[in-house]
């Protein structure tokens, strides 16, 4: 049953978001309208919600990069540094203060998490990647290529901050999407 009324949590948002819009206020040359508590707290909820998505996406990926690994153990090597980073995009994508608590990338065959299959019911990770490595990893640069699409178009919406972040992340996964297309011999 939840809570209703004022509790600690609200109190504490309400007199923070005070407390910066009183600041706010102080010294900027913004209007009195852009100064307000809760606009603060509006734009504060904005930018919770889209790192929420963000991080769903992001781990998403990393997911995908276990269910490869874990399929194609030969590949572990190639894309452990890649899976690394995607985690550690999570983790930073998250914010300060969260904690994700992405798996451990010492041992992916363990870590891959189920997902729905198209009916509905939860499969083992591994089984939603390609057969084939070359196809494995064709798969996970669409992934990185979509991942980085979806950050770059959420640049409109994200506060500075986060807007250079989602710049870096956006920028490794369009490398990390070059990386499992070159075809060096592996």
């Amino acid at each position: 049953m939840g809570r209703t009324g004022t509790t600690r949590r609200r109190a504490l948002l309400a007199t923070g978001a005070a407390a910066a819009g009183l600041l706010t206020g102080c010294s900027s040359d913004a209007p009195a309208s852009r100064r307000t508590p809760g606009r603060s707290l509006d734009a504060a909820r904005a930018e919770a919600a889209l790192r929420v998505r963000l991080v769903r996406t992001s781990t998403a990926l990393r997911d995908e990069y276990d269910a490869v690994i874990a399929r194609h153990p030969a590949l572990a090597d190639r894309l452990t540094p890649l899976r690394t980073e995607v985690a550690a995009h999570v983790a930073a994508l998250a914010g300060p203060g969260a904690s994700p608590s992405p798996p451990s990338p010492s041992s992916p065959s363990s870590t891959a998490s189920p997902s729905l299959s198209p009916s509905g019911a939860a499969t083992p990770a591994s089984a939603a990647a390609p057969e084939e490595p070359a196809a494995a990893l064709k798969a996970l640069a669409a992934a990185e290529r979509r991942t980085s699409d979806g950050h770059t178009a959420a640049l409109a919406d994200a506060e500075p901050e986060l807007a250079r972040l989602l710049a870096s992340v956006a920028a490794a996964g369009a490398a990390h999407a070059y990386l499992l297309t070159k075809d060096d011999g592996r």
